[in-house]
């Protein structure tokens, strides 16, 4: 599961996803990937799950790229616990998500299995998503 080996702070605050994202909306190193279309919060599971669902479609073959790292901390506090005594201890970490975001790219496979192979990516994930291919991609025979 994906999370930080060290952070800073143990404890973070909630915090307000405003707007689209500025960063990572664009298609970097695959010439297939998933964008966001909502904001959220996705866990190390979530992003985990995707991950096997899409590596096992492509039989692994081609490469794929996680443009997202859960980094931000939860915390919870136990049940039937009383009101007040400080904030819980750290749960699970999460990635910020706002629309627009890039969160997986594919490379090195025909379109037809990246596409399908994102499509069960997206499946695992609490958001929807919208397919996108690079603007100078050109399908070859293979």
């Amino acid at each position: 599961m994906l999370q930080p080996k060290k952070t800073k702070y143990r404890k973070q605050q909630k915090g307000k996803m405003k707007g689209n994202s500025m960063r990572g909306n664009q298609l970097a190193f695959g010439s297939f990937g998933i964008k966001t279309l909502e904001e959220c919060w996705l866990t190390g599971r979530q992003i985990e799950a995707a991950r096997q669902a899409l590596t096992r479609h492509m039989k692994r073959e081609g490469q794929i790229w996680i443009r997202i790292f859960p980094d931000k901390p939860v915390t919870k506090k136990p049940a039937e616990v009383r009101m007040g005594k400080g904030k819980g201890a750290p749960e699970y970490f999460v990635a910020p998500i706002t629309p627009g975001r890039i969160l997986f790219e594919a490379e090195g496979v025909p379109l037809a299995v990246a596409k399908e192979g994102l499509r069960l990516a997206a499946q695992k994930l609490p958001v929807d998503t919208k397919f996108v291919i690079r603007r100078d991609f050109i399908e070859e025979a293979i």
